[in-house]
């Protein structure tokens, strides 16, 4: 029958001959992946060029095809630009809503309820400018309701409010990311490490998490709880990555292609969190990206530039700069400040290794005792407690942000803070620049009572906070601990220096009458090194932080207690507080940093081991199609290595799980004669069979015919480096051309932790 010579026409259309070849057509879903499964990368990216070879070869056909083609190179850039203009508005109405939001909870502006105190008092015309933040329009809750402004009466009923606003706002929040989107909470960060490395999880990045997400930010950031926009706004930019890769179909239907998208978000998401473009693709390249080929690097310096250029012109902060805190500091700094610099670094690196600690273990609790079943009961609890403890201490009742952006300024002729409140010698002509050291009056001694307070209060609370069912980013308040640390250190310096500047320290460089020690410096300094200990950014965050602030001149200054920190750090532990929770979450991720260095071999490692059953393999040309269907049924393998015979055991190739049973439904639903005992082939021709047998099912068009494989002798180092490189599912192993096991990327991340004395079992994925 299968001798064309001897097939009439029809024998050979109901035969083997086009509808055998039914396959040849692709059909839908085929290639996809289940949730909770790793992508395959070099699949992805055959695929892809594929893709490019059709495309390339068709544009010369017809001028409508070349337009084609040309639509298809550019809709990379289109989806960046539009990536940029939606991450960019989405971060510029986060921030409006929240500076409004914060400023509801101590009072309303009369003259229009949607202003904030900020904008309030810039409108009226009776603010004089030694009371900015006092005008008439603008009244706190307590002079609205009874009309008295201060006494007794007025604070208690002034402190009742803001707990009560504080409560509702993260009530709110909590319950909106209870119903609508589970995904929306935390910072979202380890997850989308997790992604770009190759997971799927379905829904992480879809558009409820992307509304809810925005919404539910702003009302955790007003809330008051410790937590900042940073982290989370990295990913609703993934997001809307997502939702702009749906547009297309190169990047809908290629996974790697779209990590590709996503690695250029997340820059978008840091370059509009912080008004840092370049500091946002830094952080992309060193921090989430798995793959990041060139191309990704300019496309996400477009998707930056495009996000901060957006958020420029919404201009949230009012001040015309992208920058969140600005400074402008006078004096440069000198080589002896570097010995505090370093122990700033110190005291980050070991703050960072307390937090991760303290926060990975109150979350390894919530797991796995009561406290994870009522999540809606912990966040009202922390934010009471938070408001309780907050109101009182002026420098933890205002934003995170603001108390960041006080601790970096300088002290100016002009400046009303308390920790401004030094001691002015009587006669000296002031130029309004350059203030001399002065000692110290008993405002800043009362502030540094207080900042010391909020040091301890945002240190212990930070722990409980982060990891909460509601959005949560990290950045700000690491940043906040460092900055009080910074200025606390600063502000002693400075006085050393003005008490004892005959010391031989002090000599070289500091007169008396000059302006040597800014304290807002070390602020900026401790916020660097806080922020270095808990995520162990470099490159990056010393980017980030000038770019924040502006001061390119302290670079090195920034430099030094990033690596001092990371250094300390690194000390106690490898991991930062990303990586930690992935692992606590156990996500299969292989970090690119982990180095393996123990002996194993391929062979110690692969499936089956010598106790297990043999291998679940198919034939080439004999298996049926209920013989598939039963193998499927009963083994929760990815995927099957197809081999010559039983016998000989020789590979061929390998056919993914999900595809071999799409294949068979959509051949039962399309092809007559296919039933159960048909038999399955993976040859290019058909099998010699008897007449009186079903007709067979071609599968050849779903088999993988290069397998990565390796023999049973490759040291585990190599295979744990193949896996990373070329971001593989699974590898097969052989001797001289025999099939003799598998290896998966669980199973070399359990190999690799039980290397490392962990429990194996708590990596939970495929």
């Amino acid at each position: 029958m299968h001798k064309l010579g001897g097939a009439t026409p029809t024998e050979e259309m109901n035969g083997a001959g086009n509808l055998m070849d039914f396959l040849d057509e692709p059909f839908p879903d085929v290639g996809t992946y289940e949730d909770f499964h790793t992508i395959d990368w070099l699949r992805e990216k055959s695929r892809d060029t594929d893709r490019h070879r059709k495309i390339t070869s068709k544009s010369k056909e017809s001028i409508w095809e070349l337009i084609k083609s040309l639509l298809d190179a550019w809709s990379g850039w289109v989806v960046m630009l539009l990536i940029g203009l939606l991450s960019g508005t989405l971060a510029g109405v986060i921030d409006l809503a929240v500076d409004w939001m914060t400023d509801l909870k101590e009072g309303v502006c009369l003259s229009a309820f949607w202003y904030s105190h900020e904008q309030c008092c810039w409108t009226s015309n009776e603010t004089t400018f030694d009371d900015r933040d006092k005008c008439p329009q603008w009244q706190k809750w307590a002079e609205l309701m009874t009309g008295h402004a201060e006494g007794a009466g007025a604070y208690v009923l002034n402190y009742f409010l803001y707990i009560l606003w504080a409560l509702l706002f993260s009530f709110l929040a909590v319950s909106l990311v209870r119903v609508f989107a589970p995904y929306a909470c935390g910072s979202g960060i380890p997850e989308i490490k997790t992604i770009l490395s190759g997971f799927i999880i379905r829904g992480y990045l879809g558009k409820w998490t992307l509304l809810i997400k925005t919404v539910t930010l702003v009302l955790a950031v007003s809330s008051g709880l410790s937590l900042g926009k940073e982290g989370p706004l990295v990913h609703v930019a993934c997001c809307c990555g997502n939702l702009f890769c749906s547009l297309f179909s190169k990047y809908s239907k290629n996974e790697g292609k779209r990590r590709e998208v996503l690695s250029a978000a997340a820059a978008a998401g840091v370059s509009v969190a912080f008004g840092a473009p370049i500091g946002g693709v830094l952080f992309s390249l060193e921090e989430v990206s798995y793959y990041f080929p060139l191309k990704t690097l300019w496309r996400s310096f477009f998707a930056a530039l495009v996000a901060a250029f957006t958020l420029r012109s919404i201009n949230p902060f009012g001040n015309s700069r992208l920058v969140l805190f600005y400074v402008e500091y006078h004096t440069p700094w000198y080589m002896a400040e570097l010995v505090p610099f370093i122990l700033l670094g110190v005291f980050g690196g070991l703050w960072g290794t307390l937090f991760i600690r303290a926060n990975i273990a109150w979350c390894r609790r919530r797991k796995t005792t009561q406290l994870g079943k009522y999540p809606v009961l912990e966040v009202i609890a922390v934010t009471g407690i938070t408001a309780v403890l907050a109101y009182p201490n002026p420098y933890t009742r205002r934003s995170t942000s603001e108390l960041i952006s006080e601790l970096f300024n300088d002290c100016g002729a002009l400046e009303s803070s308390q920790l401004c409140d030094y001691i002015n010698n009587p006669n000296m002509s002031r130029p309004v620049d350059d203030i001399p050291d002065r000692p110290a009056g008993p405002g800043v001694y009362n502030a540094l009572w207080q900042l010391a307070l909020a040091l301890v209060f945002k240190i212990v609370i930070t722990i409980f906070t982060f990891g909460m069912k509601i959005p949560s980013g990290l950045f700000i308040p690491s940043m906040a601990v460092g900055a009080i640390a910074g200025r606390i250190v600063g502000i002693a310096v400075e006085q050393m220096a003005y008490h004892h500047h005959d010391w031989i320290i002090f000599k070289n460089w500091c007169r008396p009458g000059a302006d040597c020690v800014t304290p807002g410096l070390y602020a900026m300094v401790g916020a660097a090194a806080c922020l270095g200990g808990v995520t162990r950014m470099t490159v990056s965050l010393v980017v980030i932080m000038f770019e924040l602030t502006g001061g390119l001149e302290y670079i090195v200054p920034l430099m030094a207690a990033a690596v001092t920190s990371k250094w300390v750090a690194d000390a106690f532990g490898k991991e930062g507080i990303y990586e930690s929770h992935i692992q606590l979450n156990g996500y299969p991720y292989l970090d690119v940093r982990d180095e393996f260095t123990h002996r194993t071999l391929a062979t110690d490692v692969m499936r089956p081991r010598r106790s297990e059953p043999p291998l679940a393999v198919l034939t080439q040309d004999t298996t049926t199609v209920e013989d598939v269907e039963t193998l499927i049924k009963d083994t929760d393998y990815n995927g099957f290595p197809v081999v010559v015979s039983r016998e000989s055991e020789r590979l061929i190739g390998f056919v993914q799980r999900r595809d071999l049973t799409l294949a068979i439904k959509n051949a039962r639903q399309k092809q007559d004669g296919v039933v159960s005992s048909s038999v399955v082939y993976f040859t290019e021709d058909a099998p010699q069979l008897p007449a009186s047998n079903p007709q067979p099912l071609k599968l050849r068009r779903i088999l993988n015919l290069s397998p990565f494989t390796v023999t049973d002798h490759t040291p585990m180092e190599t295979v744990v480096d193949i896996f990373r490189k070329l971001g593989l599912r699974q590898c097969l192993v052989t001797r001289s051309g025999r099939l003799l096991g598998i290896i998966t990327k669980k199973d070399v991340l359990r190999h690799m932790a039980q290397m490392m004395n962990q429990d194996p079992e708590s990596i939970m994925f495929n």
